[in-house]
């Protein structure tokens, strides 16, 4: 029995995400393969083979895979699939495109989002925005998984000496093509690989007090910035910022929301921080069942407050 990562990666390195699959697909049991598929991804199949608990790496190059399109990746995976056990994919943008592609092709049924292995074929997943947690048995043989990155801790990234073997690349479908992409640019850390989040909600009023208020304090503790639905919504921060059920779910060291009401969506993004700060005028604010640290006052006095004493 083995389990094959499918890796996120950029072409020349491996993304955070994988970190974290790698540990679920070893608490599945036998040995942890990754396939990095890309285009000229000889340094991200090196750094595959590096991490801790890796056995092997399964390495496909060709040009239709550079961009992770869908079709052509789920056929790079249905042509290994039968060798395997599991095949488990970071619960991203990338890893939903593809994983329910190829549990269709193979006619299985998908665990999404896992956040707990319980045995080779019983998953833990939530349920209702995370206020339940479903216990979920697999009889497939296959087991197609996408999994809660944060729910798992990362596989260090060095200490691994896996053989690296090439594969011959499936070849491009022709159903899509990658015309181009918009990236942001940041100064700061990627909101779901930083261990520091300051995060507004729809109180912030204006993007102009969104920036005015949190930029300083998140440069003080040199943190990403965050933003509720809500406030995404009314314009205050852009959408990559959005922490939530239907955003982003992160997991930092310490989470500090401001103005943040903690509607059930937001809390389903970020209930998993280490340590949550809350700043909200309102007592009856449900944020605050879930913070370590409350401060019931105006963030608008209380966080450059905060940012003098920092």
């Amino acid at each position: 029995m083995a389990a094959l990562v499918i890796a996120e990666h950029d072409n020349a390195s491996i993304k955070g995400a994988t970190l974290n699959t790698v540990s679920a697909a070893a608490a599945c049991g036998g040995d942890v393969h990754v396939l990095v598929a890309g285009h000229d991804a000889g340094a991200a199949a090196q750094a595959a083979a590096q991490i801790a608990g890796v056995a092997k790496v399964l390495h496909a190059d060709a040009e239709g895979l550079a961009h992770g399109l869908a079709e052509n990746m789920a056929a790079q995976v249905l042509a290994i699939a039968k060798n395997y056990s599991h095949i488990l994919f970071p619960a991203t943008a990338g890893g939903k495109n593809v994983a329910p592609r190829v549990a269709a092709l193979l006619d299985v049924a998908q665990v999404s989002d896992a956040t707990k292995v319980i045995d080779a074929d019983t998953f833990e997943r939530p349920i209702y925005a995370g206020n339940a947690i479903a216990t979920v048995k697999s009889a497939d043989a296959i087991k197609v998984i996408t999994v809660r990155t944060t729910a798992f801790d990362p596989a260090a990234a060095s200490g691994g000496s896996a053989a690296v073997e090439s594969l011959a690349a499936a070849a491009d479908a022709g159903s899509s093509a990658f015309v181009g992409s918009e990236i942001a640019k940041l100064d700061r850390p990627e909101l779901t690989a930083a261990k520091i989040i300051v995060s507004g909600g729809r109180a912030m009023g204006s993007s102009e007090k969104f920036n005015e208020v949190l930029t300083p304090l998140a440069d003080k503790l040199g943190a990403a910035l965050g933003a509720s639905r809500a406030a995404v919504d009314a314009g205050y921060a852009p959408n990559d910022w959005q922490v939530g059920q239907t955003g982003k779910i992160v997991a930092p060291q310490l989470y500090v929301a401001c103005g943040i009401s903690g509607a059930i969506q937001h809390l389903a993004g970020m209930k998993d921080s280490k340590v949550i700060v809350a700043i909200n005028k309102d007592p009856e604010a449900p944020i605050f069942s879930v913070a370590d640290y409350g401060l019931e006052a105006d963030l608008f006095q209380a966080v450059p407050e905060l940012i003098e004493k920092l």
